[in-house]
């Protein structure tokens, strides 16, 4: 069995995440994101004294560009490094998209989760009156 995806639950208040946590979000080996730092310019996480790699939202996002290219279209290395040349923008806007889709997903689940407990205290309240 495989590993699986194990989203990053993003938050405001937090700016950095581990290289661990980023191999988690995307179902990956913590060596294969050391090995598109050297292969993709556009993936340079910061650094601590120590080594230790702190991704942030941005390399997050250059991680599942290069994510996307590599392991759910199938390109090689090199097509991926000439696809993110060439058409960076539109795969920014793409990506910046989809990001942004799923936060608007997220919120509007949230929404249904408050409706529902609101239908919920209303179906409670009007059984009670009807007693």
């Amino acid at each position: 069995m495989g590993k699986r995806k194990k989203p990053i639950q993003f938050n405001e208040k937090r700016l950095f995440y581990s290289i661990q946590e980023v191999a988690d979000h995307f179902a990956v080996n913590v060596s294969l994101l050391r090995y598109w730092e050297k292969e993709f310019d556009n993936i340079r996480p910061k650094k601590t004294a120590g080594g230790t790699r702190q991704y942030t939202r941005e390399d997050i996002l250059q991680v599942e560009m290069v994510y996307h290219l590599v392991k759910e279209k199938g390109m090689t290395l090199e097509g991926a490094r000439q696809t993110l040349q060439t058409k960076k923008d539109e795969q920014t806007r793409r990506a910046e998209a989809v990001a942004r889709l799923r936060e608007v997903k997220k919120e509007l689940l949230l929404l249904q989760g408050e409706f529902d407990q609101l239908h919920e205290q209303q179906k409670y309240s009007s059984t009670k009156t009807e007693e």
